[in-house]
């Protein structure tokens, strides 16, 4: 595919994910028309995953102030679209009230929908009026029922707390930003990549949770201590290094390894790679146009794969296509939305070098032609 036609390609896709989810909510009908036969144990929770985990990956869009023309009234209609669903989602009064109290599942989707409003501090957060904002952090504070694990959940008590911060509660809890940013500390294994707690996991949960929270937390509250400072640049290299090797994991054909857990979430197996691309801190070694069309072959070869979605428009649980025995107990129709976070970069300017750069080789393909590059090397700290 052309570089002039990757941006419009990644735009129309998560559109086509996203309109069922926004459209339904903001009319106060995702509880009607959101399936939940898949794993109906779950059907409670898949409101607020669907929600969280879309706004996730499209609230740096929704904060890109330098559009022009077709695509900024699409972004202005998402806007008011996701304005209308956080209304929707935690107005007591709406038939689509969810469900922020019950212990577990809704910590999570919380944290993400948190992290919607820290990557559009200007376009959602600075403008929710205070009815809705009060309703926030009404529906943020019942998530405090759900203990701490040890294990990536830390990182969604934090970014609660960090959602609370962000709206302006002066009762957030720092000591749980604190705990969560220490433990990871104690619990990195090396070569850019942390535990799950203290064991090692082969999943992508360094990039679904883990590190993608991290750095965020990190940037937004480095001020609060001379500590958060010192270590910053450890974590933002680490960082940096996970969102190498994601790259490498990519294949000339845009096929990745299917390993670990949650692999349904399809390509927001990425996200870290598309967080380090979008604030803009790759390795030398890779250049924007080369990660850009990576990952363009990574979306490209999952959609177009037969059965992705149901007869109107929503997910279903596969990595290409419908696969539902890839799919975890835990997994519901709302979990299959994290596959947004994969289009962070969209909040970057049509005109930056990750669009406008032509097309590059990714490393993989490099290296199956026969191009002599530079080795690989481990980092250190």
């Amino acid at each position: 595919m052309i570089a002039t036609k990757q941006r419009k390609y990644w735009l129309d896709t998560m559109i086509k994910i996203a309109e069922p989810v926004l459209s339904s909510l903001a009319q106060r009908k995702l509880k009607e028309k959101l399936p939940t036969e898949f794993n109906s144990h779950r059907s409670q929770f898949a409101y607020l995953e669907a929600f969280g985990r879309l706004a996730c990956g499209i609230a740096p869009w929704i904060e890109l102030n330098d559009l022009k023309g077709e695509e900024e009234q699409l972004r202005s209609k998402y806007e008011q679209l996701m304005m209308d669903s956080l209304d929707a989602a935690t107005d007591p009064n709406s038939p689509d009230y969810m469900d922020f109290i019950t212990k577990g599942q809704p910590l999570v989707d919380t944290a993400f929908l948190a992290h919607a409003l820290l990557r559009a501090p200007n376009n959602i957060t600075a403008k929710l009026d205070d009815r809705v904002r009060n309703n926030l952090i009404s529906a943020f504070k019942k998530t405090r029922k759900t203990a701490n694990c040890s294990n990536n959940w830390l990182f969604f008590s934090a970014m609660v707390e960090a959602g609370l911060y962000l709206l302006g509660d002066q009762e957030y809890d720092k000591m749980r930003i604190g705990f969560a940013i220490h433990l990871f500390k104690i619990w990195y294994k090396g070569d850019g990549i942390y535990g799950d707690g203290k064991d090692f996991h082969w999943d992508y949960y360094n990039s679904f949770v883990i590190q993608p929270m991290q750095v965020d937390l990190i940037k937004l509250f480095e001020q609060d201590s001379p500590h958060y400072a010192e270590l910053k640049p450890i974590i933002l290299n680490r960082a940096q290094r996970y969102a190498t090797i994601l790259e490498r994991f990519i294949a000339p054909d845009g096929t990745y390894p299917a390993i670990g857990r949650s692999l349904t979430y399809r390509f927001g197996a990425f996200q870290l790679l598309s967080q380090v691309a979008l604030q803009q801190f790759l390795d030398e070694q890779l250049q924007p146009s080369q990660v850009r069309c990576a990952l363009t072959a990574v979306i490209q070869r999952i959609m177009e794969a037969p059965g992705n979605f149901d007869e109107n428009g929503w997910l279903r649980p596969g990595l290409y296509g419908y696969q539902p025995g890839l799919a975890e107990g835990y997994i519901n129709t709302g979990s299959l939305y994290l596959c947004a976070a994969v289009f962070l970069p969209l909040g970057l300017s049509p005109e930056n070098e990750f669009w406008s750069a032509p097309n590059a080789k990714w490393t993989a393909q490099k290296i199956v032609s026969g191009e002599d590059i530079e080795a690989d090397h481990a980092i250190n700290d």
